[in-house]
């Protein structure tokens, strides 16, 4: 199967793009390497897929072959170029896309909210158009759990009401879904949705807690714990956000089978384990073998008291089982922090 990976150097892009160049399909990952955090880690991601140019280096639009995975290139480029993209789709003849390019950060889309409708909407209306005028059997496209704002009932199921975000982030990507129904019931194309929950792990993004803490706790300076610690979230780990999201690029929906005919799906995609904040800075705590100076804080804007995905419709209809516990996850995410492959350890 040919597939285009966008946001290819992210932390879930980048396993995805991995992942599925070695079972064997034939993988293009684009990414505009944006300096929203450090792009030593983007970097480093892609040293991992065998794509080991960097820098200045990378000519943008030239494609780069993967040294290591032989079905898998890697194209800089950014979403909101329509030309490139256009160019690129024309080219290649793909037949799916998993479209993870965003701004992504909630407490960002605060102050820089111009951003967001840049990349998390024009970008993303460039490719649905893409898809449309390409022939793409399927888009594959990241929601997130913010969709759900200030929902008090939990676990939070797909059925539940989406309408009130309490952050551009979350207006941006309710916005996506939308966006996806009205090409698939316009010009029929399948597209999947998947509402990712907290996602943790080797390679994790540096604006997320466990890097945050790792890295205040390794220099000793405090942790900022958000409304004083009374918070919940639904902490998954990447190797099994990675396998839901191949399942779900494999599970094509089909319009007979989708309410209305329209060959559409959104799914949670967690653990369906939620965990106190408490808990996990002291789960942290004793994977890195040390306390961690606390700084209590109230609740920041745009953020939620609890997220809790309920995963059973991903389950049931792709056969996804989250597998790894708090405690595995945060042993293999402090042996990479520790390692020389960590570009921000220092």
């Amino acid at each position: 199967m040919k597939i285009l990976v966008t946001g290819a150097a992210g932390f879930i892009g980048s396993k995805i793009m991995q992942m599925l160049a070695q079972r064997g399909d034939d993988v293009v990952g684009i990414d505009n390497i944006n300096d929203y955090y450090d792009p030593r880690l983007k970097y480093g991601r892609l040293r991992e897929c065998g794509i080991a140019v960097e820098g200045d280096e990378m000519e943008w639009g030239t494609p780069i072959q993967s040294t290591t995975l032989p079905t898998c290139r890697f194209v800089r480029m950014a979403i909101d170029d329509k030309t490139s993209l256009d160019q690129l789709m024309e080219r290649e003849k793909f037949q799916k896309v998993v479209n993870l390019a965003a701004q992504a950060g909630v407490r960002y889309s605060i102050t820089n909210p111009y951003a967001y409708l840049q990349s998390n909407m024009v970008g993303f209306l460039n490719v649905l158009e893409a898809c449309r005028n390409y022939g793409i059997e399927h888009l594959i496209y990241a929601s997130s759990s913010s969709v759900y704002g200030m929902n008090s009932k939990v676990p939070y199921s797909e059925d539940d009401k989406t309408a009130k975000p309490v952050s551009l982030y979350a207006a941006s990507k309710m916005s996506n879904e939308l966006m996806a129904h009205a090409y698939s019931k316009l010009y029929g194309f399948a597209t999947t949705g998947l509402r990712f929950f907290t996602v943790y792990g080797p390679w994790g993004r540096p604006d997320m807690s466990p890097m945050l803490f790792a890295r205040a706790i390794s220099k000793g300076e405090p942790i900022k714990v958000f409304n004083n610690g009374d918070m919940i979230r639904d902490f998954t780990y990447i190797d099994d956000i990675a396998e839901g999201t191949i399942r779900a690029i494999d599970h094509q929906p089909e319009g007979a089978q989708c309410e209305g005919g329209v060959p559409f799906k959104v799914y949670n995609i967690g653990c369906s384990s939620p965990v106190r904040l408490m808990d996990f800075i002291e789960e942290m705590e004793s994977a890195f073998g040390q306390e961690a100076k606390k700084e209590f804080l109230p609740m920041q804007p745009g953020d939620v008291y609890q997220t809790n995905a309920d995963t059973s419709k991903l389950e049931a209809e792709c056969g996804y089982k989250p597998h790894w516990t708090l405690h595995e996850g945060l042993q293999q995410f402090m042996a990479w922090y520790k390692s020389d492959k960590n570009p921000l350890k220092s």
